[in-house]
């Protein structure tokens, strides 16, 4: 009786994790689908998810209209010059609260979590205003910055997650051999937790890449991203579904595709140090 229960669970997640999926990846095909269908078409009802006339005029108007490599590798830059940045910042701090913490240490990280819950627009005149003044509007320097700072939190968290399941007798030791802090972080700390440290690049690389609201609130056209490019298909003169549907594939593809082939290293990074 048990093992017919047992089944029986093992069919209901089963099914259930099939239905979430399936919920979550349908607007991800809905507009790959959209992309290869005329305006027309892209707004018909009832709409046709596969049976239309299939055409490729809207990646060739999006990519004749916009220069979609410059904003490529905005992204690219953008996304990993900020995640990069952010390691140098974060592996110390994560360092100095897990193998040297005090009583304020717990609080020192429920206040910077807690800087995320703040809505960006809280702040966005006065950081407007700063990178005004020091020059940094419209350049891919500024967006590495904020994009450093808004994820800094997040990476620091994981970062110190991962760190408080290593032994801090390994550090001890290295200590006793006459290791300094930085042969000790980069020699000793960084090669056991590289899979924790992989994860939290990737990650922070795709909320990164993902990131719309200051890339659309500090850039103009220099240092306009993929998200910017996505938006600029929405006009005065009205939604163009098909072509905004053919840029937003050109957008999300690099991003999905990397998660794809880095499934393996996110899943085994984001569950170190989950079973001893």
């Amino acid at each position: 009786m048990s093992i017919k229960n047992s089944n029986r669970s093992k069919l209901f997640y089963t099914g259930l994790a099939w239905l979430i999926s399936t919920a979550i990846f349908f607007p991800i095909l809905w507009t790959f689908l959209t992309s290869f269908k005329t305006e027309a078409e892209a707004i018909s009802a009832p709409p046709s998810l596969f049976f239309f006339d299939w055409t490729l005029e809207n990646y060739r108007e999006v990519m004749e209209r916009s220069p979609y490599f410059r904003h490529f590798w905005n992204s690219v830059v953008i996304s990993v010059g900020s995640s990069l940045l952010g390691l140098l910042i974060a592996v110390p701090a994560a360092w100095s609260m897990a193998f040297n913490s005090t009583k304020r240490t717990k609080n020192i990280l429920m206040w910077m979590l807690s800087t995320k819950m703040l809505p960006p627009v809280g702040v966005l005149i006065p950081i407007y205003l700063l990178f005004r003044d020091l020059g940094l509007l419209d350049s891919l320097t500024g967006l590495v910055v904020i994009m450093t700072l808004i994820n800094l939190p997040i990476m620091t968290w994981m970062l110190y997650t991962y760190f408080k399941e290593i032994p801090g007798e390994i550090l001890e030791a290295s200590r006793m051999d006459g290791a300094t802090i930085g042969e000790e972080i980069l020699y000793v700390l960084a090669p056991i937790a590289l899979p924790g440290i992989a994860s939290t690049l990737l990650l922070n690389i795709i909320l990164a890449w993902n990131e719309a609201f200051w890339t659309l609130i500090l850039t103009a056209a220099k240092a306009a991203p993929l998200t910017a490019f996505i938006a600029s298909y929405s006009s005065p003169e009205g939604l163009f579904y098909a072509k905004l549907s053919a840029a937003s594939t050109l957008a999300i593809a690099p991003i999905i595709i990397l998660g794809w082939f880095s499934q393996k290293q996110l899943v085994r990074g984001l569950s170190f140090g989950a079973v001893k």
